[in-house]
């Protein structure tokens, strides 16, 4: 007997569309047989709706829906959907896939309510999900796990009251140019790099808007390079690595999803070992942060020195018609049908309670 799966997309966060566009393409990569799919779509006011097709996702028209979807925190997990009020079905989830980034979707919080209902759900657990969606966090984990990363200033909003100041500390502990960075935030929303004090006061303020905690990091010069993970316990494995190249100073929000100059490289030419190593350290990372089903990890190989320098890690990797990870697991042998399926599969192995991974 098929499966009832819930597919949960949109969200309250500055990554809503991108989200929208990966959740149409898992959708159709979803074995129909094995699964029927409901999907319900998040309003950025955080209104709940639920649609029945993947061309609304696309037309976006699902936004206009009536009927309203809720489901139960109890460990019943029914998915009520209702009109004006009245509850019209009440459908039993036996699992749910959030294709969500950002904000409410990728920090855990969605993640939290699913282990609530004691609902299987594909992904990383609550914990890896909340420490990888914020940076600072992510750093100190990769700090304690030894990897090599970018160093920093952090910086708090009410930092911000006191400008001179937060920009004195900062120049007394980094070199121009600097990166800022929203220490919760995806798809490079609200990043900038600063050159000098005008743009760093700048920049400071874009990430403001985004965050209460900001990162300001060295830059490091050298070419991004992402890695795919996958799996979970004993097996993890990284399916293959990428390039970036953008066609911007860094690749921003503008230069990854408006600009058709950027390039994505799928197994690039490297230096001897550093392909290895680069997929060790991406494992390593993944491990370290207690992850589970699938991540996306980037790194940067710098100029002159081919260090490895982790830059950060996705939990939930996009999956538009330009998005690197697809795209790195159909180089290793993967086609989306397999490892979606392997995904969802994977969400019934995860356990609760005591006993949880």
């Amino acid at each position: 007997m098929a499966k009832n799966l819930m597919i949960v997309f949109g969200g309250m966060s500055s990554e809503h569309e991108v989200s929208c566009v990966s959740a149409a393409t898992v959708v159709k990569a979803i074995n129909t047989e094995k699964y029927n799919v409901y999907l319900v779509g998040i309003t950025k006011d955080g209104q709940w709706i639920y649609t029945d097709s993947v061309a609304s996702i696309e037309s976006g028209l699902w936004k206009k829906g009536t009927t309203r979807a809720t489901l139960t925190p109890d460990t019943k997990h029914e998915l009520l959907l209702s009109e004006d009020g009245v509850v019209k079905k009440i459908i039993p989830i036996d699992v749910a896939f959030p294709v969500m980034h950002g904000l409410f979707g990728e920090d855990g919080t969605i993640q939290g309510l699913f282990e609530l209902a004691h609902l299987p759900y594909v992904g990383c657990g609550h914990l890896s999900s909340a420490v990888t969606m914020d940076k600072f966090f992510t750093k100190v984990i990769a700090d304690h796990a030894g990897v090599a990363q970018a160093a920093f200033v952090p910086v708090y909003r009410e930092d911000l009251e006191d400008m001179d100041s937060v920009v004195a500390r900062i120049e007394e502990e980094r070199e121009y140019p600097v990166f800022i960075k929203p220490s919760n935030a995806g798809s490079s929303v609200g990043i900038t790099k600063a050159h000098d004090r005008q743009e760093l006061i700048k920049g400071l303020r874009i990430a403001a808007e985004q965050d209460t905690k900001i990162l300001v990091e060295e830059a490091i010069s050298g070419r991004e390079v992402e890695c795919a993970v996958y799996g979970h316990g004993k097996n993890i494995f990284a399916a293959a690595v990428g390039e970036v190249v953008a066609a911007a100073e860094f690749y921003d929000y503008d230069a990854k999803y408006n600009n058709a100059e950027s390039k994505t490289v799928i197994n690039p030419e490297l230096p001897e070992g550093k392909l290895e190593e680069i997929k060790e350290k991406a494992v390593q990372i993944f491990r370290a942060c207690d992850g589970f089903g699938f991540s996306r990890v980037d790194f940067f190989l710098e100029n002159d020195t081919n260090r490895v320098v982790f830059n950060e890690i996705n939990t939930i990797p996009g999956h538009t018609a330009i998005s690197m990870y697809p795209m790195l697991m159909k180089a290793a042998g993967h086609d989306m049908s397999e490892y979606v399926e392997g995904l969802i599969e994977m969400a019934f192995e995860r356990s609760y309670g005591a006993a949880k991974n």
